[in-house]
This record gives C-alpha cells, sequence and structure tokens, in this order.
C-alpha cells in the first residue's frame, strides 16, 4: 500500500552537489590557502570526509589532521573564498537539470528556499555563477545562520519557516548523507541525489526518492 503523504507546498534545496558542483573548487581554494598561509600541501581527498558540513569545518577538519596549530579559522576561510571567487569565474557551471527543475517547481507553484551550510560569501558568488542568484528562492538560509549544521534539521527548519510551510508540507533536494538525514529529522520528504555519494549511502540514510541528477526527475514525482 502506497504511504500517503502530506501535499507538497514547498520544495528546499541544498546548494553544493544539488545545484552545482563546487566541491573541486572550494577544495582547490582550499589547498592553496594551506600553501599560502600555512606552508601545507593538502589533497582534495583530505577535504571528502568534511562534504557538507560548512566550510568551518571543511577547513577546519584539515587543519586537525595536520595538527597545524596556527590554524585560524576566520583568517583562513577569508582567504579560501578570495581564491574561490577568483577560481569560479567563467568555470561554474550548474548540475545537469539543476536550473530547469528549480523554475518547474516554481512554475507548480511550489514556494522555493535554498538551505546550504556554506558561508554567506560562497552562497552568493555560486548563485551568481550559475545565474540562480535573483528571483529564484523565497528565502536563503546560509551556515552562519544557524547554530547547529548537518546533519541537525535546524537549517532545514528554519528554511521552511521562512517560507511559512509547515515541515511535512515540504520537499528537500539532497545530495550528501548528513543533509538527507538533517532533512528526515527535520519530519520533511528527501530526493537525493547521486551526485556526490553512493546510492546504499543515500538510501540507508534515508532518502524518499533518489536519482541520478536533477535532468532524471519530474516536478510531478513530488507532488
Amino acid at each position: 500500500m502506497r504511504k500517503e503523504f502530506a501535499v507538497t507546498q514547498g520544495v528546499i534545496f541544498d546548494m553544493d552537489g544539488v545545484l552545482t558542483d563546487s566541491e573541486w573548487f572550494i577544495a582547490e581554494a582550499g589547498k592553496i590557502m594551506f600553501r599560502e598561509n600555512h606552508n601545507t600541501a593538502v589533497t582534495h581527498e583530505d577535504f571528502l570526509p568534511f562534504v557538507g558540513m560548512g566550510e568551518n569545518r571543511f577547513l577546519g577538519g584539515v587543519a586537525e589532521k595536520y595538527r597545524l596549530n596556527g590554524f585560524d579559522i576566520e583568517r583562513d576561510k577569508k582567504r579560501t573564498y578570495e581564491i574561490y571567487v577568483e577560481i569560479i569565474k567563467g568555470k561554474l557551471d550548474p548540475l545537469p537539470g539543476a536550473v530547469e527543475f528549480v523554475k518547474a517547481c516554481i512554475a507548480a507553484g511550489y514556494k522555493t528556499a535554498l538551505a546550504t551550510s556554506t558561508d554567506y560569501i560562497k552562497m552568493n558568488a555560486s548563485l551568481e555563477a550559475i545565474g540562480l542568484a535573483h528571483g529564484f528562492f523565497e528565502a536563503t538560509v546560509n551556515g552562519l545562520e544557524v547554530e547547529r549544521r548537518k546533519p541537525f534539521p535546524d537549517i532545514f527548519l528554519e528554511a521552511a519557516r521562512r517560507i511559512g510551510i509547515a515541515p511535512d508540507h515540504c520537499w528537500v533536494v539532497e545530495d550528501s548523507v548528513g543533509g538527507v538525514q538533517a532533512a528526515k529529522a527535520a519530519g520533511m520528504r528527501c530526493l537525493g541525489l547521486l551526485t556526490t555519494f553512493p546510492e546504499g549511502e543515500i538510501r540507508k540514510a534515508g532518502a524518499d526518492i533518489i536519482v541520478k541528477d536533477l535532468s532524471a526527475v519530474r516536478v510531478e514525482e513530488i507532488g
């Protein structure tokens, strides 16, 4: 028997791995920053365990691995963002189907929000780069605006509050294990994308629908 769900009224999007793939660029920016500020050679793989957790943990986790006593999160994050904004120019693209799906949600009458663990600077630069900065989201929530980040549900609950939709009437679009867990903890349904993690991990985290990317789903499937 098909489980009955509340009628969809809102769709909340994560950003990295959902709308665009900025992970290589932010890892490259971090790599350059660690070389400049700490004379330390780190790899892209060093950042993988901290994907989706926001830049404080993304950079801080690598600093802990290399035991960098001189690591300063505000200074080093600021420099990382400066590098990121420069290296994405003309290179950061939306993921397949992302822009079209956001537009389809709006056309279907759903309220849309963006909820990303990253800070405002990176969020804004990324949305500008992929053409989704203006008029596509009724609310945005970034990692600086919540005390607890994913896998805690705070960011999605705040996004739902800002668009005035009850959690059980919302879908979350996520690509990370922690993000899916956060969506389910918020009492929301979750569309899980396979842009970052293996299907088994996304399924175990509790995604209600799993697709390769947003080009592989129709807005009617979340109605």
